[in-house]
């Protein structure tokens, strides 16, 4: 039985503007287990985004905690962010150093000492094939060049849970199966993987368990496969759009 790594309790995160109120998370709860891909799906603005980005610690929530190995983040917010790896949709490079310097700059960033960095460094530079590019800037890369340093950068210093965003948007089919097997291989060395992503064949490969959400609330949780069985689909999407299709309805009159 899989350990829990993270409890998402009663999250509510609500934006105020000048004439209006919007709850974009209404009360999530969930866990996530360790050595998973957990799959958070959901039509755009549907609040996946704002849950993902509270569990990588860059927003907090209005109400609601999160809770590593049952305590909560907030409480040393400094080492929570040490065991944790965000992997952003748009691709924040610093174009001013080349792909090595800026591995090195990463692992300094999270105060590795320098045999470790170069250690850490050249494993990922292998791993990702990025060795021949180590001199490279980053703005000569292709775009699935570009996506594995930054998830490369993402693991530098060695996180237990990475949070990957979209890792695959825009990418052609074939390099999309290139990331697919690096997300599986990060579950096979023990990590645990939130994936947020809008292709629906992608999250029903890779994910142990999906999330939907749906303006705010979590419509379903459970493996792929059981909520297809239950839906009685023979493919997620057409899972998906029963989940959401309710509130597509115009009112009854």
């Amino acid at each position: 039985m899989q350990n829990t790594l993270i409890e998402i309790k009663e999250i509510k995160k609500i934006y105020f503007s000048k004439r209006e109120k919007t709850e974009a998370l209404k009360g999530i709860s969930l866990d996530i287990k360790e050595k998973e891909i957990f799959g958070l799906l959901g039509v755009n603005g549907a609040g996946k985004t704002t849950l993902s980005s509270i569990i990588a610690s860059l927003l907090k929530p209005t109400e609601g905690d999160v809770l590593l190995h049952g305590q909560s983040i907030y409480k040393d917010i400094s080492s929570y962010r040490r065991v944790i790896g965000f992997c952003p949709q748009s691709q924040n490079l610093d174009l001013d150093l080349n792909v090595k310097e800026n591995l090195i700059f990463a692992g300094r960033y999270y105060s590795l000492g320098k045999k470790e960095i170069n250690n850490r460094m050249e494993e990922l530079l292998e791993k990702f094939d990025l060795k021949k590019y180590e001199k490279a800037s980053l703005d000569s890369l292709s775009g699935g060049y570009k996506q594995r340093f930054m998830i490369a950068r993402t693991l530098m210093h060695n996180p237990k849970l990475i949070i990957m965003d979209e890792p695959t948007v825009g990418l052609d089919p074939r390099l999309r199966r290139v990331l697919w097997k690096i997300i599986m291989d990060l579950k096979d060395e023990g990590k645990t993987v939130i994936l947020t992503t809008h292709y629906l064949d992608e999250a029903d490969i890779l994910s142990d368990r999906i999330c939907v959400i749906d303006a705010g609330a979590i419509k379903a949780i459970d493996t792929p496969k059981a909520l297809k069985d239950k839906w009685k689909s023979t493919n997620l999407e057409d899972t998906f759009l029963e989940l959401i299709k309710e509130k597509d309805k115009p009112d009854e009159k």
